[in-house]
Parts: structure tokens; sequence; C-alpha cells
């Protein structure tokens, strides 16, 4: 039975008020949100203000593209005279794709022309203290698109709960998309036509896929993550009532998070090189509107990494334990979010999600992910542990 906290009106007020805006990446009704939401951190105690940040379009346009060259290599491939060219070319398509969904030199992407999104920065807690923590979040929504349908998902999860229970890294869509170029490439290599065909095909797919989701709607976006600039806004309440001191708290909602990473990118040029990492803790809520509220330890959509320092994680748990908030540990991401970037910069990371009975996230990328069908138990939940978090920094927890 669910049991209404404190906290729930502003919750859903804001997770209503946003979800009825479209917030595609880059768009107008994102950066109206980042008004909307600048304001409300204001009227919560917050100083807050809108950052102007570009990202780079993505992921639809370049991954697809990439898989279409892919393509074009498996056919220059099949002939004879081609193979060579063609497994080349499928081999780097390969690459540029790991390197653009790994979050690392993205060079392909960085051949467009950047676009404006914005990140809202607010700073609430205690101004002058040496220790940050930074709540990310992000305020734009996602496309939809058939490769998002978890009804394969759920059908294993009724049939065979003990197969699903036993894994608890999230699917490797990504895998699926490297495979086509991979294939192909070595196919090439051993002259094995049967293989250059099926890579051929899954290219195919692959730009097929991407093509559609670039042409499906936007969805509310209310458990992603919506969810998450909620906590934000209560947290901002919550603090604004009874102060901390010893921790100031950044809580930041990106733009452009739903290309693949993007406003994110904005935020650590401005604030990395102020933010000491001895001293600074990044804490990402990315959907936490699901039943079941867990904790991402590391994510990796080609290799996994763990985040930097567990005792930041195990910290977390700890108090969660002690305040008697379920949270499933040991969870791991195949897909990447807005945390990545923090991580990969080595300050100590953690990040909330969570997540149904079928271990996927509730309407992940579907036109039902709407206010109505949002967990604010979980949300809640979320928000306590946050307020947890920070009252425990704020007191010189050691780590």
């Amino acid at each position: 039975m669910h049991v209404s906290s404190p906290s729930e009106p502003a919750l859903r007020e804001v997770v209503e008020r946003l979800a009825a805006i479209e917030r595609g990446p880059g768009s107008p009704g994102e950066a109206a949100a980042a008004d909307w939401i600048a304001q409300r951190l204001r009227d919560a105690g917050c100083e807050a203000q809108i950052e102007r940040a570009q990202y780079y379009a993505g992921y639809m346009q370049p991954i697809g593209q990439l898989a279409a060259v892919a393509g074009i290599g498996g056919l220059l491939a099949a002939g004879r005279r081609g193979r060579t060219l063609g497994g080349l070319t499928a081999a780097v398509a390969a690459l540029l794709i790991a390197d653009d969904i790994a979050n690392a030199w993205r060079i392909y992407r960085k051949t467009r022309r950047p676009l404006p999104t914005q990140n809202v920065v607010a700073v609430t807690g205690d101004r002058q203290a040496r220790g940050t923590l930074v709540v990310l979040a992000h305020h734009d929504a996602a496309h939809s698109g058939l490769i998002f349908d978890d009804r394969l998902q759920c059908w294993l999860g009724e049939h065979f709960p003990g197969v699903l229970e036993r894994f608890d890294t999230s699917v490797p869509l990504w895998w699926s998309v490297l495979a086509g170029p991979v294939a192909v490439a070595l196919g090439a290599l051993r002259r094995r036509r049967g293989l250059i065909r099926v890579g051929t095909a899954g290219c195919a797919l692959t730009a097929a896929a991407m093509a559609q989701i670039a042409r499906s709607p936007i969805v509310p976006g209310a458990n992603d993550n919506l969810s998450a600039v909620a906590v934000e806004v209560a947290l901002a309440e919550r603090l604004a009532r009874e102060p901390l001191a010893g921790l100031r708290v950044m809580l930041v909602s990106c733009g452009a998070e739903e290309v693949v990473q993007g406003g994110i990118y904005g935020f650590a040029q401005r604030h990395f090189p102020e933010l000491d990492r001895e001293q600074t803790w990044f804490l990402c809520l990315e959907t936490v509107g699901s039943p079941i509220l867990a904790m991402v330890e590391g994510e990796g959509p080609v290799i996994m990494e763990d985040y930097p320092d567990v005792r930041f994680r195990d910290l977390v748990a700890q108090l969660a334990a002690e305040r008697r908030i379920p949270l499933r540990r040991g969870m791991r991401g195949r897909n990447s979010t807005d945390a990545v970037v923090p991580s990969h910069a080595g300050y100590p990371t953690a990040t909330l999600v969570s997540f149904n009975r079928h271990k996927a996230l509730s309407n992940y990328h579907q036109m039902s992910d709407t206010p109505e069908n949002l967990d604010y138990g979980t949300v809640a939940q979320a928000l306590d542990l946050t307020e947890a978090l920070a009252r425990e920094l704020a007191s010189g927890a050691s780590l």
C-alpha cells in the first residue's frame, strides 16, 4: 500500500507541470522547462541560473549514418575485389560507433555543427563549505521507438523469473548495434561471405531502427527524468526549512541528456576546474519512479567501468539500510547516464535508478511515461535517501 510522503504534493507538481511540455533535446520546450525549473528552485531558496551549453546531435543520426556506411562496406566486401576495402570501412565504422556510445573522444559526432541547450545550476546548503554534493538530473525527454518495447523482457520475467534474477546488468542493446559492422569486418578478414551477409543485414536493421526512432514522437518523460527533477525541487525545499552547515549542495538539471550525453559536457567544462575531487561527490538521479529503488555501481555500453571510490557507494547503501529504505545494490547499466562524465573525471559517483519486477525501467522511452504511471513512493524514497546523504556528508562523514 502506498503511504503518502509529506513532499508528495511538490513531487507531483513538478512532474505534472513539466510533463505537459514537449521537451526534445535542444527544443524550445526544453528551454521553457529549464526556465520553469530555475524559477521553482529560486522559490525554494536556491541561487539558481540557466547556463548555456552546446551539444552534438545524436544519437540517432550519427549512429544510423555509421551503420549505413558499414552496410555499404558489407556490400563491397561481398565481392572479391572489394573485400579489403569493405572490411576496413566496416571496421572503422565500428570503432567510431564504439567511440561515440562510450563517451570517449566522439570523433564522428564532433564533425557536426554544435547545437544550443541549457543546464539549470542551483546552489543551496552551506555556500562557503569546502565539500560539495552535486545532484544530477536532466529535464529533456527522449524519442520513443519500437526498439524500446519491453514486452519481451516482461514475458521473460513472467515465465522465467529465476533467469532474470541472476542478472544485475542491463541488456546490452548497444552490442546489437556494434554486431553488424563487426561481423562485416570479421567476415571480410576471414573471407566468409555468410558472415558478411549477416553483418550487412544487421547494419541495415540498425540504420532503419535509428531512422524510426528519429521519426517517433517525444515521450512525456515523467519517469525519465522528471522524477529526478522533482526530487531536486523537493530537496531544495527541505534544505530551506532545515538548513545544513558544512556542505554545499549543487542541484543540476542538464539539457540534451537523451542524445547520449549533451549538456553535462558544458557543466563539466565550466565547473570541474573549481570542484576538488577530494571534496566533491556526484549523485546522479535517473528514472527513479519505478517500484524498486536501486543503485548503479558502474556503466558501460561497450566495456563495463565501475564508478570511482566504492566507499561513497557503500555510504549510500549504509544510509539506506539505517533508514529502512529498500535499495538494491550491485546493478550495472549498459546504457549511459550523465554520471559517466564525472566518473571518467575521477569523482566519487553513484547513480540511483529504479525498475519494476521484470528489472525494466517502467515505461522507458514509451508514450506511457506519464505522471499517472509514476510510483511516487519510490520517488519519495530517492528524496529521503538523497537528503540523508547530504546531511551525512555535511556532518563530516569519512570516506
